[in-house]
């Protein structure tokens, strides 16, 4: 495959605070690339140095082979970027909304409309096309928001943590137009905080944490890290949960320790009998379990593997709203 986007040691500084620190990737042309990270690990400001909205403080970037520095007018013709939060006119109706963007983009009136029409239609917004967005549900705007960074036809779409917000159902949803997007050969650059949502839909990943690159591959690969299968129990009395941890904790792989969420303790295992024993122990102790269970690490045990904490712990001074106001 054909490197689409690549960054050579991107650094970007914001006064004091060092967004990122380094970053080396290569996204490879229609595929899905994930730039995985917790709040503040610097996704949105890569998005935005890939997209010449920011300058790298150091490295460089090409995208479609045009360097983002020297190169802004090449890179903007070839992408679209929906960001965090959607960017279109409430007080416009959605028909409206991808018209305006078409002609602003130098589409002919006619070109311009019937661009809007075939979009509106993809995105199943045909029967609201001329409803104030104001009016739409969040779902909805996603979707018009993903149907106004089409309109030029970009041959790159940036996705900066586009399902943020949205219920389980519009998230799927979003997920399958991602799909079919790639289907059809466009390159997707996928920021997200949601291990899922990068385990079902990336080629290749790349984790990020504080702005430093901690891990990179498939998620098949990225899973590898972590030898065994995890164990997990779920106590029917939360008053329990301490001491389902030491049990576990017991039958944990190498250094690893048991990860104990409120309501659900997991660990990594070597060995498939963990289960039994840790089944005798339990009853042995009078603990009644809900749920218990083996199956394959997540992405999301990786993260914590790697990282020491999840994906969705609290921000810290490197976060999103920082890298906003900054700029």
């Amino acid at each position: 495959m054909t490197s689409a986007i690549q960054a050579e040691g991107l650094a970007k500084d914001f006064g004091k605070v060092r967004a990122l620190d380094g970053i080396d990737m290569v996204a490879s042309e229609g595929t899905v690339f994930g730039l995985l990270g917790p709040n503040g690990a610097g996704k949105t400001t890569a998005i935005r140095v890939l997209s010449t909205l920011l300058q790298p403080t150091a490295g460089r970037a090409t995208v479609g082979g045009y360097d983002v520095v020297r190169q802004p007018r090449e890179v903007r013709r070839l992408i679209g970027l929906t960001g965090q939060y959607a960017a279109v006119d409430e007080l416009l109706s959605g028909q409206e909304n991808l018209y305006m963007i078409g002609r602003l983009l130098g589409l002919s009136t006619r070109d311009a409309r019937a661009r809007g029409k075939e979009l509106l239609e993809a995105f199943d917004l045909s029967d609201a096309a001329g409803k104030y967005v104001k009016q739409y549900s969040g779902g909805m705007r996603r979707r018009l928001d993903l149907a106004a960074s089409l309109v030029g036809r970009p041959q790159f779409l940036y996705l900066d943590e586009p399902t943020t917000g949205l219920d389980p159902r519009s998230r799927l949803e979003l997920w399958g137009m991602i799909r079919t997007l790639v289907a059809q050969g466009t390159t997707v650059l996928l920021t997200t905080q949601y291990l899922e949502e990068a385990d079902r839909l990336a080629d290749e990943i790349v984790v990020i944490d504080k702005g430093r690159v901690i891990a990179a591959g498939t998620p098949a690969q990225l899973k590898m890290r972590i030898a065994g299968q995890v164990l997990e129990a779920r106590p029917v009395d939360p008053a329990d949960l301490a001491a389902v941890e030491k049990i576990l904790s017991s039958f944990a792989a190498g250094d690893e320790a048991a990860y104990n969420d409120g309501q659900l303790v997991t660990v990594s295992i070597a060995e498939r009998s963990a289960l039994g024993q840790a089944v005798r122990r339990l009853d042995e102790e009078g603990i009644v379990v809900e749920d218990l269970s083996l199956r394959r690490p997540s992405l999301d045990e990786v993260f914590l593997a790697i990282t020491g904490h999840l994906a969705e712990d609290e921000p810290d001074p490197r976060d999103d709203d920082h890298e906003r106001s900054t700029t």
